[in-house]
């Protein structure tokens, strides 16, 4: 079974960082595209950043509300995904989520991170 485990949120200020970790198995990462979404109280999830596979370049694709503050990359070797949110703002309050860019399933307990004003 598909599991995506996330790890590393956390409360900061604004203007604040924060990295963001996604763990599964090899055969669950490897080879497809892997995206984080959030989902804020009261909203619908939405995807933020995603990553091709190695194989396919291993291009990133961001939502403009994150572009230029938040990058994705994955390590292979460790089975990892990870997000690196700068220059946070108390609109990124939600909790987190990995999972295929498309196709997601199984959804993890995912992250909550909290952007204090």
């Amino acid at each position: 079974q598909v599991q995506f485990v996330e790890s590393g949120g956390g409360l900061v200020q604004a203007g604040g960082s924060l990295r963001l970790s996604c763990a599964a198995s090899a055969s669950t990462f490897r080879g497809y595209n892997i995206g984080w979404y959030r989902q804020a109280p009261g909203k619908q999830r939405e995807l933020v950043a995603s990553i091709s596979s190695v194989s396919s370049g291993g291009s990133t694709n961001y939502a403009d509300s994150v572009k230029g503050r938040f990058t994705i990359s994955r390590d292979n070797a460790k089975n990892t995904v990870s997000l690196q949110m700068n220059s946070l703002k108390p609109e990124d309050t939600a909790v987190y989520y990995c999972n295929y860019r498309f196709s997601p399933r199984n959804w993890g307990q995912g992250t909550q991170v909290t952007v204090s004003s």
